[in-house]
């Protein structure tokens, strides 16, 4: 609900700025310009491939599909698919495709305007470790760059790893906001979900495993 409002697709109260602009005052053009959205779930009624998926976000931004389709599927660990239906792909691929759209959409991190946005919604949900990987350290070059990077995450462990900033919700409130050792902490994770949650403690039986490479 939050991301939705944030996108300009809920009404709400208060205010949402970007780059010190009330959203309600963009028109969709200059939104276009300046945010691309990676909602949870997209589906196609039609026949597309991947190439003309992509090339979506390329006229929504105003690039040249060109150059950005190939770079933006490679982006994505999708090289050499652009002439493959969506529709036949697995599930990884197509939140793949969609992640790259948006990325052709905003390709560079900083614009006229300041800096651009990439607004994600579980963008690792249907993927292997290896691509969430990918994913999640391409959202975090392109903040690096310049750009900004906002994600809604369930995955606690891959937030840890990348997040510079977490908003905690609970119940529609914010239960807390900072840097990963601040928010992720037994207390407040444990109020956050209803179950006593242990922090940096492996599990007394079984195994754990974590991704290390992502590791700084």
């Amino acid at each position: 609900t939050l991301m939705r409002a944030l996108t300009g697709d809920l009404p709400y109260r208060g205010r949402i700025l970007l780059g010190g602009t009330e959203i309600a005052a963009l028109p969709p053009e200059a939104l276009a310009l300046r945010r691309g959205v990676l909602p949870q779930a997209t589906s196609l009624a039609f026949p597309f491939t991947v190439a003309e998926v992509v090339r979506i976000g390329c006229e929504a931004g105003g690039t040249r599909p060109e150059r950005l389709v190939p770079a933006a599927l490679s982006a994505v660990d999708l090289p050499g698919f652009e002439g493959k239906l969506y529709q036949e792909l697995s599930g990884g691929e197509q939140q793949r495709v969609q992640l790259a759209r948006v990325l052709a959409q905003v390709w560079q991190p900083v614009g006229p305007a300041g800096p651009n946005w990439l607004l994600l919604d579980e963008p690792v949900s249907s993927l292997d470790i290896a691509h969430q990987l990918t994913i999640m350290e391409l959202a975090a070059d392109y903040a690096r760059r310049g750009g900004g990077a906002v994600a809604v995450m369930p995955d606690l462990n891959l937030t840890a790893l990348f997040a510079r900033r977490i908003v905690l919700m609970h119940k529609g409130q914010v239960l807390a906001q900072g840097a990963p050792d601040q928010v992720l902490t037994d207390d407040t994770l444990s109020r956050a979900y209803g179950c006593t949650i242990r922090v940096n403690a492996a599990p007394p039986q079984g195994i754990w495993v974590l991704p290390q490479a992502a590791i700084r």
